[in-house]
């Protein structure tokens, strides 16, 4: 991997009376629009004493500078490269700055809860957990439309008459149900899988797991990760008394539009996709071959498809959707192109 990092601002923090054991480590996950928010409220919500990276992967001009403001009045870490990069290698390059006992890695959309932290910390120190999950919601009103409450990742192994067949299971809890209305059911359990926008773990785990996989560009690098945690011996919980909720919006700005597409890439999501069941040992089932036929799902159901009808005035001409979807794949390849000469 080639980077070109800077660290913009570092300074000492205020002396407390026991020292940080928790790194945050923010990063992008598909756009830039939200940074301003979401980095608000986690210093707005969170009063547990932690360390902060933050890593910006060329973000737009006002951006950079707010970045770099904040850094220096909150005396965080923020690293910066010269081009984009993919969450995974984010999330390695981040690590490596990181000596504190935990580490929670957090999305730059994702908007925290009060009490969000002190309620992680206090579930793995009462499980001894590996990895600790919030309740993850999604959209506005925040913490309400659950996006998922844990979940199940496992490989699973069938077997037709003489055929052996591996393929990966996976299934997320309450997805879409009501926060408010679901509080009294959700309670903290052990579970198989967890998402990568806001998770705390303990860093011991690394050196068991290794660090991320960088060949996972775009797609399982959250299966990959609880699969891998699992495989060592980890404990995964989530912990619905913790809740952030991710904030996702149509790209608006160029900077925005041209990180979404790479970051949602057909190559990227092929080669993920790829290497996934390569190193896994997964045979090509229904769920492996349903990806491959939607590769670029992400860039036409949340700005292409939604764009074109609001141009139209909400009504759907598919002759023109699929004259767009062609238009747009040509100029997905571009920019992945452009971003490939970038690095090399």
């Amino acid at each position: 991997m080639v980077i070109n990092t800077q660290t913009l601002a570092k300074t000492a923090k205020t002396a407390v009376s026991t020292p940080p054991s928790i790194t945050l480590v923010v990063s992008p996950r598909e756009r830039f629009s939200y940074i301003q928010p979401s980095l608000e409220s986690i210093y707005r919500h969170t009063h547990l004493p932690f360390d902060l990276i933050y890593v910006d992967v060329d973000s737009p001009k006002y951006l950079r500078h707010y970045l770099a403001q904040s850094a220096a009045e909150k005396a965080f870490t923020l690293l910066r490269t010269n081009h984009f990069l993919s969450p995974n290698q984010v999330r390695n390059l981040a690590l490596s700055h990181v000596t504190t006992e935990y580490v929670l890695f957090i999305d730059n959309d994702i908007h925290v809860s009060p009490g969000w932290l002190e309620r992680l910390w206090r579930c793995a120190q009462e499980t001894d957990a590996s990895v600790v999950a919030p309740l993850l919601c999604v959209g506005k009103p925040l913490h309400e439309r659950i996006l998922m409450a844990g979940g199940e990742a496992r490989i699973v192994t069938e077997r037709y008459g003489s055929t052996v067949n591996r393929r990966l299971y996976k299934e997320c809890y309450h997805v879409n149900r009501s926060a408010s209305l679901m509080k009294r059911q959700l309670k903290r359990q052990i579970c198989e899988y967890a998402e990568l926008n806001c998770v705390l773990v303990k860093r011991e785990i690394f050196e068991q797991i290794g660090p991320f996989d960088e060949k996972l560009l775009s797609a399982r690098e959250n299966v990959d990760f609880c699969l891998s945690v699992a495989k060592a011996g980890g404990k995964i919980f989530c912990e619905p008394q913790a809740v952030v909720t991710c904030v996702p919006t149509m790209p608006k700005r160029w900077s925005d539009l041209a990180y979404f597409m790479l970051r949602w890439s057909d190559a990227w999501e092929a080669a993920s996709l790829i290497h996934f069941q390569d190193k896994w040992d997964l045979d090509m089932d229904h769920n492996f071959m349903y990806s491959f036929r939607h590769l670029g799902h992400q860039r036409h159901q949340l700005f292409l498809l939604p764009l074109l009808r609001r141009l139209m005035v909400g009504r759907r001409v598919r002759v023109l959707e699929k004259l767009a979807i062609r238009f747009e794949r040509w100029l997905n390849q571009c920019i992945t192109d452009r971003h490939r000469r970038l690095v090399n």
